[in-house]
């Protein structure tokens, strides 16, 4: 009897073991990268034929946190490569996120807990992930990288101009084939260390975030404790980044970090994904004085799409923060910045980006405005900012 029940008790906890490592990472993925469509729209003919014609570039998603193969289409979550062809999207960002807290809460967060370290086990990462946040990204990059080797020439990895330009030369006359370009979500992946910026240029990343959801060892967060600004190691890591041609982001970086960095850039800054704060108020959606700052810089404003950032979920929302960007920054400083696939909900996926040229024509862009704002600004600064 006791034989027995040892023996259903062990079966009982491989059968847990194989439900968490085998079905758990698509259950979260699910709950947690939802479609919520907005009231329904309709995408005119001409608004259909101009997006067709537009080079559509997002600054940021995080598809590469999840265990989706990016080359498959997902009936899930809101980024793979078959979708980036329906919806038209050249060029994708993809940021690798290394470590959030618990409950990720938009005023004020510690970095005491990390979600990320169960949704890493449970997927499998390599044993180094376990204690070094260096590693992950490392991990997601590579993940990125398997998939451009699998692809057959259908994602292209862009790493500096010449990269930049043969993508852009093969996009013109191939329009399955789409850009990637590597990103990381907050300097936490530094694990501290200034040398670590080279190590992750090494492995692909171009871009890279100051701050997430804590404050770091580089700068303070919007949604963290201090609200101070750059640390002395951040003012060594930007030096060092803008000598690398690594595109610096302020997205999720408190006001302070924000000014800090603007006086001392000597190279085009972006923020990958935001709100603005006069249409839709919020702790890390950019005030006007910013989006002015920004412009300045001769930067570019990546608008999101997910509630926080836009307050109502819908392109027109979307379409109308992108119209107070451009009215106060100017229209080569205003881009794309979806944050698909970033624990969000979002009225659309990849392939659904058609509702959003449909919402610019009915805020009376012009064909040639909507071009910058879909991708042209963004391709632009991602070029400048990339080296030789």
């Amino acid at each position: 009897m006791l034989r027995r029940l040892v023996k259903g008790t062990l079966v009982l906890l491989v059968v847990a073991v194989f439900a968490a490592f085998t079905l758990l990472p698509g259950v979260v993925d699910k709950r947690m990268n939802k479609v919520v469509p907005a009231a329904h729209v309709t995408v005119s003919d001409s608004a259909k034929a101009l997006h067709a014609s537009l080079l559509v570039a997002d600054m940021h998603a995080d598809e590469l946190l999840w265990g989706r193969d990016v080359l498959v289409r997902a009936n899930h979550g809101h980024v793979d490569v078959p979708r980036m062809t329906d919806g038209n999207v050249a060029l994708q960002v993809f940021a690798a996120v290394t470590k959030t807290p618990k409950d990720m809460n938009y005023d004020q967060n510690t970095g005491e807990t990390d979600n990320i370290a169960l949704l890493a086990l449970v997927q499998r990462w390599p044993l180094s992930t376990r204690t070094s946040l260096r590693a992950r990204a490392i991990h997601q990059a590579s993940r990125l990288q398997d998939a451009v080797a699998r692809s057959n020439g259908a994602l292209m990895l862009i790493t500096d101009k010449a990269s930049m330009d043969a993508f852009l030369t093969k996009r013109a006359t191939s329009p399955d084939t789409h850009g990637a370009l590597l990103a990381i979500e907050g300097l936490h992946a530094l694990d501290g260390r200034l040398e670590s910026v080279d190590t992750l240029y090494a492995h692909g990343f171009r871009m890279m975030g100051l701050t997430h959801f804590f404050d770091n060892e580089v700068a303070a967060s919007a949604h963290g404790v201090t609200h101070a600004g750059l640390t002395a190691l951040g003012r060594q890591v930007i030096t060092r980044m803008e000598a690398l041609h690594i595109l610096v982001d302020l997205a999720h970086a408190s006001p302070q970090t924000v000014t800090e960095v603007l006086a001392m850039a000597t190279r085009s800054i972006v923020v990958s994904h935001t709100g603005v704060a006069a249409t839709c108020p919020g702790p890390r959606n950019l005030t006007d004085d910013q989006l002015k700052a920004i412009s300045a810089n001769g930067g570019v404003v990546g608008v999101g799409y997910w509630d926080a950032a836009v307050c109502t979920l819908g392109a027109a929302s979307i379409a109308r923060a992108i119209r107070h960007a451009v009215d106060v920054a100017g229209i080569d400083h205003v881009g794309l910045g979806s944050d698909f696939d970033g624990a969000t909900s979002t009225p659309f996926a990849t392939d659904g980006l058609a509702e959003i040229t449909q919402a610019l024509l009915e805020q009376r862009f012009t064909a040639e405005e909507i071009g910058k704002i879909m991708g042209g600004n963004v391709l632009r600064v991602l070029r400048d900012g990339l080296a030789e």
